[in-house]
């Protein structure tokens, strides 16, 4: 059996594996463990069984994953951020469905300090949800929007996603940032415009809320959000004004929120101690995952798998516009099945000599890859964000409810990401003025 068909089977197995329910990190590592142990034999094998976790692990880079995750838990648990909504709505209140509009933006704001799609729809439906409800919005109408909005929370810096494909990729981690933003604030825009046409197509939809709340009000709300504020502009100010790199702006970012919350008041022990457990948990599962995928780059590499199909690719004169559309369908496929870092390190190593080869932006490539991942949080049948808000909520808004809501965002997302390919310099600008 040649080389490559070695590659192509270990594909294969990979995805029977996963079809079949087993762990994502558990597979990654199985697979190329007898790949390579077919490849290069038992003790070379073992050797970079024992090898390549470490060296890919103890990577200076991912010291920021575990930070951020950190300084998104103490926003959250520290109370940090119960501002954001309240501050939103009382200044959107009077425009056609302006509570779903403030959960936009809420969610835009917590996206900066917690960089997970899953954290930031949770900790908003908690909040938006119930307050929506309360002014007879339409259910879905409701779930949907804030379902949708959690996945800027992957795009806006800082995002964990990004932070591994910066990794994997050997891409500015930076400049990657700068182009979530970018998009990450055009898709808060387009969703935005879906609720004022559907609201305007259909008032029922949204009641117009009668906000009775005087100026001072107003003031208060904003000052309520001053500490979140204070740690986005310190933490993104620093990273984007080139006073500290990515990897710094994570422990800067952990410390300041710890600073914030004692200044409140809030940290204590147990919201500390809750911090880090949720900490280490999230990043032991993750890592557990981007080990494997480690795994399976340096198997794939010995296969030249990845090569093989970049040539074919090639061969074909097909186009970047035909590989994209291509990519595209193959996250919208794998969003419907897979939680977002296992599809994107599943894909990377067979993606990235093609993308290289088309001589396509790793920054446009990186921008593109993490929206696509979080398309894929809204779909069924495993829409993570939505089966996180149908829980967080309760009996009100069964899943096929909310999936009904995501819809129209669904619609946005595809139309945004058509608009990306057409105008590459909404994930590209920003970062090349930073380095011009």
């Amino acid at each position: 059996m040649s080389d490559t068909m070695v590659g192509v089977w270990g594909i294969v197995a990979l995805l029977l594996l996963i079809a079949a329910r087993a762990p994502i990190g558990g597979a990654l590592i199985l697979v190329s463990y007898l790949g390579l142990l077919y490849m290069i034999g038992a003790d070379s094998a073992w050797g970079m069984l024992q090898v390549v976790p470490h060296s890919f692990i103890a990577n200076w880079t991912l010291s920021s994953v575990p930070m951020f995750l950190f300084m998104g838990f103490v926003c959250y648990r520290c109370g940090l951020t119960g501002g954001l909504f309240n501050a939103a709505r009382l200044w959107m209140s009077r425009l056609p469905g302006g509570l779903a509009i403030a959960s936009v933006l809420g969610c835009s704001a917590f996206a900066a300090v917690t960089g997970s799609s899953v954290a930031c729809a949770a900790a908003m439906g908690k909040v938006a949800v119930p307050e929506m409800v309360r002014n007879k919005y339409d259910i879905s109408l409701a779930t949907g929007t804030v379902a949708a909005a959690g996945t800027i929370g992957a795009l806006i810096p800082p995002s964990i996603l990004l932070i591994i494909f910066g990794v994997v990729a050997q891409v500015s981690i930076t400049e990657l940032f700068l182009g979530g933003l970018g998009v990450g604030l055009a898709t808060a825009a387009a969703y935005i415009l879906v609720i004022l046409i559907r609201v305007k197509l259909k008032p029922s939809l949204a009641p117009m809320v009668h906000e009775t709340a005087t100026w001072a009000a107003h003031r208060a709300a904003l000052k309520d959000t001053l500490p979140i504020i204070v740690l986005i502009v310190g933490v993104l100010g620093g990273l984007f004004g080139g006073l500290f790199t990515a990897t710094q702006a994570g422990a800067i970012g952990a410390a300041m929120s710890l600073v914030v919350a004692a200044a409140k008041r809030t940290l204590t022990r147990e919201t500390f101690s809750t911090s880090v457990v949720e900490t280490l948990m999230t990043c032991g599962s993750l890592f557990i995952v981007v080990v494997g995928a480690s795994l399976l780059t340096r198997f794939l590499t010995l296969t030249g798998v990845g090569e093989s199909i970049a040539g074919a690719v090639t061969a074909m004169n097909t186009g970047p516009i035909m590989l994209i559309l291509g990519m595209t369908l193959v996250y919208l496929i794998l969003g419907m099945f897979l939680e977002p870092i296992g599809a994107m390190l599943i894909t990377l190593p067979i993606f990235l000599p093609m993308v290289k080869g088309a001589e396509i932006s790793m920054i446009w490539f990186g921008v593109y890859v993490t929206k696509m991942l979080e398309i894929g949080m809204i779909t069924p049948p495993v829409g993570l964000n939505v089966f996180v808000i149908s829980s967080t909520v309760g009996k009100i808004a069964p899943t096929d409810l909310v999936f009904r809501g995501v819809l129209w965002f669904f619609v946005a997302d595809l139309f945004l990401v058509a608009l990306m390919v057409a105008v590459p310099g909404l994930a590209t600008y920003l970062p090349q003025l930073l380095s011009s």
